[in-house]
């Protein structure tokens, strides 16, 4: 799949186009897929994907240290994945350079190597933390559960799972003004 800012469109009944969900999408380069390979910028993504953060509010978020989501936020930005927007003036009157997701991320394909362990569960230490920082009280819906599928099986599985975030991502500007809600969706393959 590729990344695209064009619409796959089918017509309907009224001739009228609709977009055809999953997107394509395009591969990662390597230094998307480097920058996507830390929790920690994971993390920083996700808060700049809900509003403009500098920062200095992303480690006093973060509770790390400034010069360290630095680096982080660089690296970022270098790889197009977060944006500087307009500078501001802080509560103290000081000048602020905030920045913002670019939403690039997710018209990614496979972004994370399998090769490397480490950059493979980015994902999910930095989702961890981020249920952690929420607290148990966080979880709005839950659902475990074993499938037993062939590989085409899973494929189609993925593909209409993809489908159905694509048509929510594709629209979340819409819905700015209700809560901001994380999730993961997780497959892999049980122990014996």
């Amino acid at each position: 799949m590729c990344f695209s800012n064009r619409w796959n469109y089918t017509a309907d009944m009224s001739d009228q186009a609709k977009p055809v969900y999953p997107r394509e999408r395009r591969p990662a380069t390597v230094k998307e897929v480097k920058a996507l390979g830390h929790p920690l910028r994971l993390r920083i993504l996700r808060l700049c994907g809900q509003r403009d953060l500098t920062n200095k509010q992303l480690a006093d978020r973060l509770d790390r240290d400034p010069g360290t989501v630095l680096y982080h936020v660089r690296q970022l930005v270098d790889a197009g994945l977060l944006e500087p927007t307009e500078v501001r003036a802080g509560e103290s009157g000081a000048l602020e350079k905030p920045y913002r997701s670019t939403g690039r991320s997710w018209w990614l394909d496979g972004p994370l190597s399998k090769s490397d362990p480490e950059v493979a569960l980015a994902p999910l230490e930095a989702f961890e933390a981020e249920l952690a920082e929420a607290g148990p009280d966080s979880v709005q819906t839950f659902e475990r559960f074993t499938l037993h599928l062939s590989p085409e099986e899973l494929v189609e599985f993925d593909r209409r799972i993809i489908a159905v975030l694509d048509e929510y991502i594709e629209t979340d500007h819409e819905r700015r003004d209700r809560p901001a809600l994380g999730g993961m969706f997780v497959m892999h393959r049980l122990a014996d």
